[in-house]
């Protein structure tokens, strides 16, 4: 199906990988592993044909199909939801208008019925039926409604711009094209980077049963043990593969690993046996024979390779002061985003040593509460109380709150606390993998893994007796997520997480609070009791509506219309301030548009016409304009959803 035949690919001197042979077969999975930077997402281009090889070819038969999915970087616009996910079947659309050309050609003919040009003609339209009926033409409403539901998407959603979904939404989007065109390989670079728990399971359990072949890029090792057969592990610019899922790879990898050492050791006795003997005799006359024969085969010996250590993350949290019993307390606490409120009376308390996961689909305000609890959102009303002696550290999956684009490595932890010395700084950049001039990038270019561990080390320079880490191990490749497991485990504080990764989470908590509708549900227990609690209850009932008590009396023609009418002021007096703060936004998003054009103009001339530090405060300027379009157009999606919600419970 997919074949490698000595594929090389190179940056900058940096070989990715060299003489890379492999072969996909007919509904393979098969993940591709290796550290951050090791030419994982290349190599999915390449087949992708998205970029070239420097040598070797990539053979994928002619009846075969890809389709990609990107790490990020996908926006749509111009369209509607539903428009934009129709696209997919633009083919189709054409053969559907064919066949009704056609229908109408032969229902028009005024020649014989049994003529040779209506025989032809039903000929052909038989062949596009079947061909429409093969590949799912008159499926694909259905099809659309499964995928966008699966992926979190809901029905009134549809009708909906696509320029109002944040960032992750479009790649959920681009996701849902992607597998409604049901390709014969899957080419997925870190698919569940942007998935809740729930559209993450769906995911998974589709894939389980799609019927081509999947390559996958992807850190979440629960994922990989549940859906691959098959590993190709890229590194030091060699590929390996093995069969069976991820930790049937670890296992093999360290098997191959002890016996490439044991048999390097053999070797180098061997040699060292070889020298003595050499040096011992190489002067007398009757081992000369011997002395030589040995020598010629040191000279053809093949060295015994073992795998280059990878470099990883090494670091500790720092201690901080013990805390009281009670770190963190939240009380009636009420968030709006104009007049939605995305929660009501909320309260909480966090104890000293709680373990806890926050769970919730995305856009339920899983993030938004982390902020609260870390002290960098405000709120309505309620309070936020910190516990005697507690201290916060704050992990945002939005690189771009915590980032300064248009600073070095160096100078974002030197602003951080400029009361530690350059070798203090430094040997923290080192632990975190960023050595010599690595120190001096800037956070511009920096790949997501990069900035994930910049954000870490950043965080490390407060000592904290309470984290909130909202999505921490998106960027992580596996070791360094395993790292930080393994550092909160020994943590002797409080922490929050915001995460779709069980393999990550489980291990950790003891206390999941999940979001739904605003109302939080805080249960005392592992994440495995919660799932399974929440699989026998089919999950959080909501409260039930109150029965309205049926009117008995007969209602005259006046009667109702009064009754319409107060209906009708009812909604309208709920609607206006919702769709007063919904005109509002829209006026924002205009005109942060507008800036964000002006600004990649002015961007796109800079390096002709500005000095270094201009482009630098246009950089800034622009990564802003992003992120308040982000959070604009989030506020967007929850106040339509608000609308549409109250105007379907007056009907």
């Amino acid at each position: 199906m997919l074949q490698f035949d000595n594929l090389s690919k190179q940056y900058g001197g940096k070989i990715l990988f060299r003489d890379l042979t492999f072969r996909v077969g007919n509904r393979d999975r098969i993940a591709l592993v290796g550290p951050n930077g090791a030419g994982k997402s290349t190599l999915l281009k390449i087949t992708a044909g998205l970029e070239d090889g420097d040598s070797g070819i990539v053979n994928l038969n002619r009846a075969e199909t890809v389709g990609y999915l990107p790490q990020d970087g996908v926006y749509h616009q111009g369209r509607t939801l539903l428009e934009e996910v129709s696209s997919v079947f633009a083919e189709l659309d054409e053969l559907q208008r064919k066949a009704a050309d056609l229908g109408r050609e032969i229902a028009a003919q005024s020649g014989p019925a049994g003529s040779a040009a209506a025989a032809r003609k039903m000929r052909e339209l038989g062949d596009i039926q079947n061909l429409l009926e093969h590949r799912g033409a008159y499926q694909r409403d259905t099809k659309i409604k499964i995928i966008l539901s699966g992926l979190g998407f809901r029905e009134g959603d549809l009708a909906r711009p696509v320029e109002a979904f944040s960032g992750g939404w479009h790649m959920r989007i681009e996701l849902g094209k992607i597998l409604l065109l049901e390709p014969t390989v899957l080419l997925l670079d870190e698919p569940t980077n942007h998935l809740d728990m729930d559209s993450l399971q769906w995911l998974e359990s589709y894939l389980m049963s799609y019927q081509g072949s999947i390559i996958v890029v992807s850190h979440d090792s629960r994922f990989l043990d549940n859906l691959v057969d098959g590993v190709l592990e890229i590194s030091s610019g060699t590929a390996m593969s093995y069969t069976g899922n991820y930790t049937s790879f670890l296992r093999q990898k360290a098997l191959r690993a002890q016996q490439a050492e044991a048999a390097r050791e053999k070797q180098e006795a061997y040699i060292e046996q070889s020298l003595r003997f050499i040096e011992r005799f190489r002067y007398k006359n009757t081992k000369a024979k011997q002395v030589q024969s040995r020598i010629r085969m040191l000279e053809k010996l093949e060295i015994v390779e073992t795998a280059a250590k990878e470099r990883r993350i090494a670091f500790r949290f720092p201690e901080a002061p013990r805390a009281g019993r009670i770190v963190l307390t939240l009380s009636d606490v009420a968030k709006r985003y104009g007049a939605l409120e995305v929660f009501s009376r909320l309260s909480l308390q966090i104890g000293r040593t709680d373990r806890v996961a926050v769970l919730g689909v995305n856009g339920s305000g899983k993030s938004t509460l982390a902020r609260i609890i870390a002290g960098t959102d405000t709120f309505q009303e309620g309070s936020r109380l910190p516990g005697h002696g507690a201290s916060v550290g704050y992990f945002s999956q939005d690189l771009s709150e915590l980032l300064d684009p248009s600073k070095t490595v160096y100078e974002t932890v030197l602003e951080t606390d400029p009361s530690r010395t350059q070798t203090e700084l430094r040997t923290l950049l080192g632990s975190f993998l960023f050595t010599g001039d690595d120190v001096l990038k800037p956070v511009s270019v920096l790949s997501g893994g990069e900035k994930s561990r910049l954000a870490l080390a950043k965080m490390l320079l407060t000592p904290a007796n309470l984290l909130v880490l909202d999505e921490p191990t998106n960027h992580l490749d596996i070791p360094s997520k395993a790292l930080l497991q393994e550092r909160l485990l020994a943590f002797p504080g409080a922490f929050v997480i915001v995460s779709h990764d069980r393999d990550f989470l489980t291990p950790l908590i003891d206390r999941v609070l999940e979001i739904r509708d605003g109302v939080l549900e805080d249960f005392r227990g592992s994440l495995e009791e919660y799932l399974e609690k929440r699989k026998e209850s089919g999950g959080p009932v909501p409260p039930a509506e109150p029965e309205t008590p049926q009117r008995t009396e007969v209602v005259t023609e006046k009667e109702r219309k009064r009754l319409e009418a107060e209906k009708r002021q009812r909604l309208s007096r709920k609607l206006q301030p919702l769709r007063e703060a919904l005109k509002k936004v829209e006026a924002e998003i205009r005109d942060g548009e507008e800036t964000r054009a002006s600004l990649e103009s002015a961007l796109a001339e800079a390096p002709s016409s500005r000095g270094g530090r201009d482009i630098q405060e246009l950089h800034r300027d622009y990564h802003r304009n992003v992120s308040r379009l982000e959070e604009l157009y989030d506020q967007w999606m929850v106040l339509e959803e608000e609308i549409e919600r109250v105007s379907v419970l007056a009907e």
